[in-house]
């Protein structure tokens, strides 16, 4: 389970060190894509396929305008990663400039996957998320 959220500075070769205490989780590589809020996602490779393989991804709706565009999305930004002997991982191009990363980031856990922020982003989501926390309590509750 990853949890916590860990800030980090991008050196030179677009490289970022990933929190240690999340290595071993990852050690056998990992899958970075875009994420929906203008963030990175990393996921195990277990995770990946699970999600790949989940009937939302895998399911043979090619007729859906919205399936075919959320396939591309997901999986045509995915990128395949290895830790290196320290423990960094090399960010695309692509995927920093979606996400606006430039010398900054957090790493936040996420329960089955991380998410990578610039740190400009992550403060302004963390700001709407303690705006917005109790309401969406409130009506997680009211659907059980």
């Amino acid at each position: 389970m990853f949890l916590g959220y860990y800030e980090h500075k991008i050196d030179a070769r677009s490289r970022v060190a990933i929190p240690a205490k999340f290595r071993e989780e990852l050690r056998e590589g990992l899958i970075l894509s875009f994420g929906l809020d203008r963030c990175i996602n990393v996921y195990p490779p277990k995770t990946w396929q699970e999600m790949a393989a989940s009937p939302e991804f895998a399911a043979p709706l090619i007729t859906k305008e919205s399936a075919r565009r959320m396939r591309r999305f997901t999986f045509s930004s995915a990128f395949t990663q290895e830790l290196d002997g320290l423990g960094r991982i090399l960010l695309p191009a692509p995927l920093r400039q979606y996400a606006g990363i430039k010398d900054v980031v957090v790493i936040a856990g996420v329960n089955t996957y991380l998410e990578i922020w610039s740190k400009e982003n992550w403060d302004a989501e963390k700001e709407r998320m303690d705006e917005e926390a109790r309401g969406i309590a409130e009506r997680m509750e009211r659907r059980e």
